[in-house]
């Protein structure tokens, strides 16, 4: 086992918390707690043009949602700058760097040429060797890292095994743009240097920069962190995830009624696997969680499987944690906004109380929430189209006219009591507890689906039960 693993997520603030990113973030989190050591958040806004604030706190926001917490201070590397700057003018020092006065125009030249003879199109080292006094006066050089060419790099990578790049195939990358600001491949080996990073786990898309990123640590004299590079996560049908498949912020699970110990049991098994369990706690993450398990193929996302997952966590979470995130994020879910702030303790009361029967049918807290609605409809009910044709048949509301006194006699209002007596009744009248069962809950939850008919009952009280009965003999409508 390795000792104080460092670890670090570092997302670009140009856009929300992504499903992979959130992946990413999992992953180094559970690497560092496996291993006794720390996992550190960067900000990589180098782009000041596109980084923003929004993007910034939606960032921050899903980590804490997710449960993710980092530990230290966030490091924003623009604040950064003028380290990344000592570390290039060092290099141009010492000859591993140089600069290149190539205008834009002989740049676009230089790759359609590439493009043309079939090869890559990068830099073709054209101010590699070049004398600068022979500069034009009229541009402002980039600095260029003197990358080797010949030979090869070498990842070697805890998923990927031994990853083989020729030089040749990488050219001389740019450490500093024309106006002095640094690039985000050489702020990235820096600020991992600095901050003590020893594993890199990331999508296998950045293979490429960790060989690039290896020959400047070694120009450098620095040991590299280890690598880990993950394949990305596609959509059910194989294809690269896309907004269709649930290439969506963090938030919008949250909004979607997602709880976060369900989603990152979910994210845990795209991609990593510990023999064929599926339900893994978070202690059990943090126990089991190692490199090796990480497979090479993509993962595939399943909302499906995630749905599933998310309504096993429901059903067995504790009714008052539920409530309590129902309550963080109920102006958040859609199609649930009316109840955001129409609901008052007494509501919340009879919420907690309905919950075991409701979290038997929800895989989502926001179908949860729907389900629910009975609970605080004010009378009369309206009727679905199944509950009104149910409640349209005269033996129906007969069998509701026979029951009201029964209901009127329990003196103790207990789920146990209301079921012996409403099947006593059904032996009495040799009426099927079906035939009792549906109309009842037509008449009390306005549908033709709810929890148990007895739970029902039990929540919703003696005095609304039987004025909910009561409005059905009134509506004239049915």
């Amino acid at each position: 086992m390795t000792k104080k693993a460092i670890t670090r997520f570092a997302p670009s603030p140009t856009g929300f918390l992504h499903i992979g990113g959130a992946r990413t973030a999992l992953f180094n989190w559970l690497y560092a707690r496996r291993n006794g050591g720390k996992m550190l958040l960067r900000i990589e806004d180098t782009d000041r043009a596109r980084s923003t604030t929004e993007a910034i706190d939606a960032i921050l926001d899903g980590m804490k949602w997710l449960g993710l917490d980092w530990d230290g201070e966030v490091v924003y590397q623009h604040q950064r700058a003028d380290r990344h700057t000592e570390i290039a003018r060092q290099l141009l020092a010492e000859g591993k760097a140089y600069y290149c006065y190539c205008s834009p125009e002989e740049l676009t030249k230089m790759r359609e040429k590439a493009r043309a003879e079939g090869r890559a199109p990068g830099y073709d080292g054209t101010w590699r060797d070049r004398d600068p006094s022979t500069a034009p006066d009229n541009v402002k050089p980039v600095v260029r890292f003197r990358a080797p060419d010949e030979g090869e790099t070498v990842i070697r990578d805890h998923v990927q095994g031994d990853v083989r790049f020729a030089n040749r195939d990488l050219d001389d990358l740019i450490l500093l743009r024309s106006d002095g600001t640094p690039t985000y491949m050489l702020s990235v080996i820096v600020d991992d240097h600095d901050m003590g990073i020893t594993h890199i786990i990331r999508g296998d898309d950045h293979l490429t920069n960790a060989a690039r990123q290896s020959q400047i640590y070694a120009a450098l004299g620095w040991q590299p962190p280890e690598f880990a590079h993950i394949p990305l996560i596609h959509g059910p049908d194989g294809a690269k995830l896309s907004k269709r498949h649930g290439a969506l912020g963090v938030e919008a699970y949250r909004a979607m009624g997602y709880l976060p110990e369900a989603l990152r049991n979910y994210l845990v098994r795209l991609g990593w696997s510990h023999g064929d369990d599926e339900i893994i706690s978070t202690k059990q993450m943090i126990e089991w969680f190692d490199l090796d398990h990480i497979g090479r193929s993509a993962a595939r996302f399943d909302f499906k499987k995630l749905e599933n997952l998310n309504g096993h966590y429901i059903r067995h979470g504790d009714d008052r944690e539920l409530i309590s995130a129902i309550k963080v994020s109920l102006h958040e879910f859609e199609s649930c906004e009316d109840l955001a702030e129409s609901l008052d303790e007494e509501d919340w009361r009879k919420f907690e109380l309905a919950m075991p029967g409701l979290k038997e049918r929800a895989k989502t807290l926001v179908e949860l929430v729907n389900n629910a609605r009975y609970l605080f409809v004010k009378r009369p009910l309206s009727f679905d189209k199944k509950a009104r044709k149910l409640l349209g048949k005269e033996d129906a509301r007969h069998v509701l006219e026979r029951l009201t006194p029964v209901l009127e006699n329990i003196e103790e209002w207990s789920v146990e009591a209301l079921e012996q007596s409403v099947r006593d009744f059904s032996q009495e009248t040799d009426i099927a507890l079906g035939k009792i069962a549906q109309p009842l809950r037509a008449a009390l939850t306005g549908g033709a689906v709810s929890p148990g008919i007895f739970d029902v009952l039990f929540v919703l009280g003696k005095k609304e039960t039987l004025a909910r009965i009561a409005d059905v003999g009134k509506n004239d409508e049915l």
